[in-house]
């Protein structure tokens, strides 16, 4: 399978969430621009079955994109079908307790998203203590990602795992950060070399950035192999663009300030 450069797939399980952030792009456009307001729901296990089948072995693989991935009903299931992947999600962390059955053994790493503000954060800080109290020695990894000026933030620190912290940026989009953005030497996108996101419905995009406008859709993978998604005439262009210094031609890209690198506080 020719799939050059392609290292992460993101697949949104749900489009669904259990929480309420301050920060979050969705909440913000569910209130302020119900035009463009998300169809919550779930994947289909049938879809899910699909894509499994279309990906090689060993990619990496982060069951999320826009809702909280523990919600999904079939979550053990899931996990199962990509038993030779490397498997990863990010979650708020408040149904740790509820999935942990479902969890433990079966991801390889586990980030935990705490952000600004938080008026929820002790309460998650305590759920994490518990599943950890469960996990013990067993995988997965965790990855404690503190996102903004984050209260008591030395309490992450002293838990086992590994602190990430992230910049803030405009709700509605990746820009207008908190502080400059990390940009790689080559001056390319590096979610857009080796990055693919697949959304509940099947559909593919270039990158797992907010894209209530469904921008860029590259194909959908129920009826496209992913070579013919990952080397598609419409991804070679905007490669191509990238290439040429001239994103802003790219509807999805002329408004986004993100390089692929995240950027510490």
């Amino acid at each position: 399978m020719n799939l050059p450069g392609l290292a992460v797939v993101n697949i949104e399980l749900t489009s669904r969430c259990n929480k309420d952030c301050w920060m979050c792009g969705r909440r913000k456009i569910d209130r302020e621009y119900p035009e463009l307001a998300f169809q919550y729901g779930d994947m289909s296990f049938d879809i899910l079955e699909t894509i499994a089948r279309k990906l090689p072995p060993s990619l990496l693989i982060q069951f999320h994109s826009n809702g909280e991935p523990l919600l999904y009903p079939y979550l053990g299931s899931a996990f199962y079908l990509f038993k030779n992947h490397i498997k990863c999600l990010d979650t708020n962390g408040k149904l740790l307790l509820e999935k942990a059955n479902s969890i433990i053994g079966f991801l390889d790493t586990l980030t935990i998203s705490v952000i600004e503000n938080d008026p929820e954060g002790d309460a998650q800080y305590d759920i994490v203590q518990k599943f950890l109290a469960i996990k013990k020695d067993t995988k997965p990894r965790l990855i404690y990602r503190l996102l903004g000026q984050v209260a008591n933030p030395e309490r992450w620190y002293d838990l086992p795992g590994i602190v990430a912290t992230r910049i803030l940026h405009n709700p509605l989009g990746s820009r207008d950060y908190t502080k400059k953005v990390t940009i790689p030497e080559h001056g390319i996108c590096l979610d857009l070399l080796t990055h693919l996101t697949i959304d509940r419905w099947g559909n593919c995009y270039p990158c797992v950035r907010l894209n209530p406008k469904r921008l860029q859709q590259l194909g959908n993978i129920k009826f496209l192999s992913l070579e013919e998604i990952w080397g598609s005439p419409q991804r070679k262009q905007l490669v191509d663009l990238h290439v040429q210094g001239r994103r802003s031609e790219i509807d999805l890209c002329s408004t986004c300030e993100y390089y692929g690198c995240p950027t510490s506080q």
